[in-house]
């Protein structure tokens, strides 16, 4: 891994001189397998104490879920109209980091004919299933979700050549540096050929602040670029999320692409001022 060199802090206000020190620090020298495990075991046993509501999965922020769709739906329809434009195309999804279904069931299934759903916490995916069922209306023949994965995005592999759109929403912060990269360069086989990554995520103003609480790391514009970069993905388009209160980290929405023949310009808007509380 490329040495990333940039500043941060944790919740509690310590400063790290770059990723890598704070890297060693929490997840110890590459190779060391027990201490990336209670990494992963942390966050999941934080989440796991979570109810599995809307007001839970984003973090006391229930209120921003009307405004969080609207922005993703703008920028999913501005790509869906770019890159499907065949009425005609089956559709499917991958939504990573799923939760209870929110973005699912608020979102994809009304453009997807197909959406399956990854999540490593047990009992927000039953959620998922149980609301997403057919006793709720959200199972039909053109539009289902269709299958859920009990897996962390690190041990997971989508099935090749299924998907047009993988979704990752408030999730990638989890992922280590080493596994964000492997994860996204083993999801490219997922990928249909014109297919797209959606990356959105909270912003930090500059270099990384780590959560000590459910062990997560926001990452700057800068740094997810230096990752995609990594990665062999490419910005297809970009979109800052709108209508936030004023305390949360922006948001920014990643369109990813595996050839860069397919990128284009998309919106540089300047980011708000914010302080450092997260949607998680």
């Amino acid at each position: 891994m490329q040495k990333m060199e940039y500043s941060g802090t944790d919740s509690e206000g310590r400063e790290f001189k770059n990723a890598e020190e704070m890297w060693r620090e929490e997840i110890g020298e590459q190779g060391n397998v027990q201490k990336k495990t209670e990494w992963y075991q942390k966050a999941i046993g934080y989440w796991q104490g979570v109810e599995a509501s809307v007001d839970g999965v984003l973090g006391g922020y229930g209120f921003v879920n009307e405004p969080d769709i609207k922005g993703s739906e703008d920028f999913l329809k501005s790509i869906l109209s770019e890159r499907f434009a065949s009425s005609q195309q089956h559709l499917v999804a991958l939504d990573c980091g799923s939760g209870i279904g929110r973005v699912t069931k608020n979102l994809l299934l009304r453009y997807f004919n197909e959406v399956d759903l990854v999540e490593p916490v047990s009992h927000f995916l039953e959620a998922a299933r149980t609301s997403l069922s057919p006793e709720h209306g959200f199972i039909s023949d053109d539009h289902k979700a269709a299958n859920f994965y009990c897996v962390p995005l690190q041990e997971f592999t989508p099935n090749e050549g299924r998907y047009d759109i993988i979704w990752v929403q408030w999730c990638i912060g989890q992922l280590a540096d080493d596994d964000f990269v492997s994860f996204f360069k083993r999801a490219k086989a997922g990928l249909k050929p014109n297919g797209l990554f959606v990356l959105k995520e909270n912003i930090a103003k500059s270099g990384f602040v780590l959560d000590n609480d459910d062990k997560s790391i926001t990452r700057s514009d800068s740094y997810f670029k230096e990752l995609f970069n990594q990665c062999g993905l490419y910005i297809y388009k970009l979109q800052d999320q709108k209508g936030f209160p004023q305390e949360l980290f922006a948001v920014k929405m990643y369109a990813l692409a595996t050839d860069s023949r397919k990128r284009t310009r998309g919106s540089r808007q300047k980011q708000q001022c914010n302080k450092p509380f997260i949607i998680k």
